[in-house]
């Protein structure tokens, strides 16, 4: 039958041997004029295809021709009055046999398994749309944006799409598959896709291509079907096909098209001025690139039995969508403090959804971070100006794939990268490019556990080329690691690290997977951040006296107001009669030391800050300023060795890095800057100028700290010997986010400091909240 068709698209022109695994294809036809069209493209796709109208076949009937393939066909109308039999028999065979939906097919799919379909927000009949998708099932081997052709007024809502579902495709115009509309679906566990579009169209690029894919597919689950594919060899002739005449991108695997794309895409990107290369090269020399951290020392400091690069990725072409929403920083953020030794960072835009934009936004949501995770640009890399790209937007590292490149231009880049700070990640996946990874002396092997040409994953690949590694070698083990009990064989044999993404990537909660993967038997979590302890600023401190009397009760910093005019401003002489006691004291009356931070874990920047200011054994001199010049500032800070600064003006935070010693930045809780990391040691949450009485809106401070759980602060603002017990019930959880109470105007009498009240406030401080 399929040599008597003709194809009469531009695409396809030839007709394919019959297919012994889509023998028996049955069709519901719903009343549609473009069923022939579907007929038409099965056939030539090699399929012998039975066609049933919707209302003139009864389930029991269906289910006894024992179909091998269920399609079912667009039509008019609404798919749960108007498509007979279709819903039944899709709810029937789901899980038993592929099932292929077109148009009002994939409603009807939607409407079988509790979705809702509504209208589509416009009439489209017969207009094209260009496509993107997730490169996976219909779609694999297919470029993005296709012209499509629609037919529709009704589509699947994104809102009530059932949750066994998956966005397989989407018009460039929503942009992602997290657009209302929806293009196309996949079942997450049953050979079930549907197409909201019409591949049988000639307008339709790569439309048979499409339907071919689908006849590829065998059983009733993805897992079936993976098992089944791999029994039948290239030489099977039963279920071989002749080559299309297609275009020649859905000849190439998946890796030579991601290449070719990239290629195009680099190509063009070095023509826009301030990416060509020469711009690139210049702002290297004049220093901008990033500071790095060691690759290689930073896989060898690990908290676990074996390092964790954790990656950061959205899609891909064997999983297609995993998660779209996620903020790559937020999750970087997470990876760091849960231990990670390395973030991988997915560039690749089309295939992975990811951008150099992230890979520069986890740069700078680590900085400053002691011990902060190396960072690996995870890229398509075959030239030089990507490598250099990678160092300006903060890489540590970059993966090479051995497969994709040739031993010189492999030589080539190595070096070239090494000569930039940065030892890459030489990826395998065989003896033979293992044997090229080890002529260049890469430090870092990574194995990919899965084939890049047919995505196939075996596990043992990294055990088995483990054994031709020397010693001094860090073997990574890459792709399919996603419980312990694919970790553990590594760890009895000596592999360095394990690479975690999709599985990283959907689990709720970061820490606990981590601690779960790893089997982290030392608790390290319980152990690595400090509890912040109650430290006391006693600020408008003006006498010795005053002086001598909070730091006797245990005041960890004592503030002189160096501000002119302001009723609480220090005279200069007893400032140095203050800073001359402050410097000759033995260590104070300390609470417990903190804990020691691990080396090996990344510690938020304000929970090191913190722990600084924690761990000195005597009182800190404060000196605080409000909108004076940089070189007063400094000269005063020489003058009575103040051993921090406060800055409670609109100074530039860039100032923080001017000063020698360690800054407080005063801040309101709107401040967008009150969270930035590197500059000030500790944000100092005040009402307005300082010294007014004015109390800060408490749940407005906690709503920060939801947003940024790794914040510490020193509060200020109102508070008094009498209300600081029940304002520290009021922050309950959230008060281990403050790190310090300051007071000034809650312990005077009269404009004058008490020294009763000082006592009574420090008490409070250290004491109790109210109810505990």
């Amino acid at each position: 039958m399929a040599h008597s068709m003709k194809d009469y698209s531009p695409h396809h022109p030839k007709a394919i041997t019959s297919l012994a695994n889509a023998s028996n294809l049955v069709l519901i036809d719903n009343y549609d004029s473009f069923t022939w069209n579907v007929y038409q493209y099965l056939t030539l796709e090699g399929a012998s295809v039975k066609v049933y109208r919707n209302d003139k076949i009864s389930l029991e009937d269906l289910i006894a021709l024992n179909p091998t393939q269920l399609v079912v066909s667009p039509g008019p109308g609404h798919p749960a009055t108007d498509s007979g039999v279709s819903n039944e028999a899709i709810r029937y065979f789901a899980g038993k046999i592929p099932i292929l939906g077109i148009c009002m097919g994939q409603q009807c799919m939607i409407t079988a398994f509790g979705g809702e379909v509504t209208f589509a927000g416009e009439i489209l009949h017969g207009k094209t749309s260009a496509l993107k998708h997730d490169g996976k099932g219909l779609y694999s081997g297919m470029a993005q944006e296709l012209p499509v052709t629609r037919y529709h007024s009704l589509a699947g809502s994104r809102i009530s799409l059932p949750d066994c579902f998956e966005v397989s495709s989407w018009s460039v115009k929503e942009q992602s598959p997290d657009s209302s509309i929806i293009m196309g679906v996949r079942h997450k566990s049953f050979v079930i896709e549907g197409v909201q579009f019409h591949p049988e169209s000639i307008l339709t690029a790569e439309g048979r291509s499409m339907i071919g894919n689908f006849l590829a597919m065998h059983g009733g689950t993805w897992a079936e079907n993976i098992q089944l594919l791999s029994k039948h060899s290239d030489a099977d002739k039963s279920l071989s096909t002749q080559p299309r005449a297609a275009a020649p991108a859905t000849k190439q695997n998946i890796l030579d098209q991601i290449y070719a794309h990239r290629r195009q895409a680099v190509s063009k990107q070095k023509l826009v001025p301030s990416q060509r290369p020469e711009d690139f090269q210049q702002l290297y020399k004049m220093g901008l690139a990033p500071p790095l951290v060691s690759f290689v020392n930073r896989l060898n400091q690990t908290p676990f039995p074996l390092a964790l690069m954790a990656e950061i990725k959205r899609a891909s072409p064997s999983k297609g969508i995993i998660s779209l929403s996620a903020s790559a920083p937020l999750q970087a953020r997470a990876y760091a403090l849960a231990g990670a030794s390395v973030i991988s960072v997915l560039t690749e835009p089309n295939w992975f959804k990811g951008s150099l934009d992230d890979l520069r936004a986890v740069r700078q949501s680590l900085d400053c971070m002691p011990s902060r995770p190396a960072i690996l640009r995870k890229e398509f890399i075959f030239e030089e100006y990507q490598i250099l790209e990678a160092r300006l937007a903060g890489a540590d590292s970059v993966l090479l794939i051995v497969k994709m490149l040739d031993r010189v231009l492999l030589q080539r880049l190595y070096k070239y990268s090494v000569s930039l700070g940065m030892e890459p990640l030489v990826e395998v996946n065989n003896d033979e490019e293992m044997k090229e990874a080890l002529s260049l002396n890469a430090k870092v092997i990574g194995v990919n556990n899965r084939n890049l040409t047919n995505f196939e994953v075996d596990l043992g690949t990294t055990s088995r080329l483990l054994q031709l590694a020397p010693d001094e070698t860090i073997l990574c083990a890459l792709s399919g690691i996603s419980s312990p009990e694919d970790v553990e064989p590594y760890k009895k044999i000596g592999v360095g690290a394990v690479l975690i993404g999709e599985a990283l990537m959907r689990a709720p909660d970061v820490k606990s997977f981590i601690q779960h993967l790893l089997e982290d038997t030392n608790k390290l979590y319980e152990t690595v951040h400090p509890v912040p302890m109650p430290m006391v600023k006693i600020c408008g401190t003006r006498t010795l006296e005053a002086a001598q009397c909070a730091v006797s009760l245990g005041a960890a910093f004592i503030g002189l107001i160096l501000v002119n005019g302001r009723k609480r401003t220090v005279s200069p002489e007893e400032a140095l009669k203050i800073s001359a006691f402050i410097h000759s004291r033995s260590p104070r009356v300390p609470a417990d030391k903190p804990s020691q931070i691990q080396r090996s874990v990344g510690t938020d920047y304000f929970v090191h800050t913190s722990f600084i200011l924690l761990a000195k054994e005597r009182p800190f001199l404060v000196g605080v300023f409000q909108d004076q010049p940089l070189e007063f500032i400094l000269t005063e800070q020489r003058k009575l060795q103040l051993d921090v600064v406060q800055l409670h003006g609109s100074e530039p935070l860039e100032w923080t890095r001017l000063i020698p010693v360690p800054v407080f930045k005063a801040f309101k809780p709107q401040d967008p800057q009150l969270s930035k990391r590197g500059f000030h040691a500790l944000p100092l949450l005040d009402s307005a100028g300082g010294g007014t009485g004015k109390r800060l809106d408490l749940e407005a401070i906690k709503t920060i700290f939801k947003e940024d759980p790794s914040l510490r602060v020193i509060l200020a603002g109102g508070l008094e010997p009498n209300n600081l017990a029940a304002i520290k019930t009021e922050l309950g959880s959230f008060l281990e986010n403050v790190v310090g109470f300051d007071v000034s105007s809650g312990v005077e009498t009269d404009g004058a400091q008490n020294l009763g009240l000082i006592k009574d406030f420090i008490e409070s401080a250290k004491g109790p909240s109210n109810g505990d």
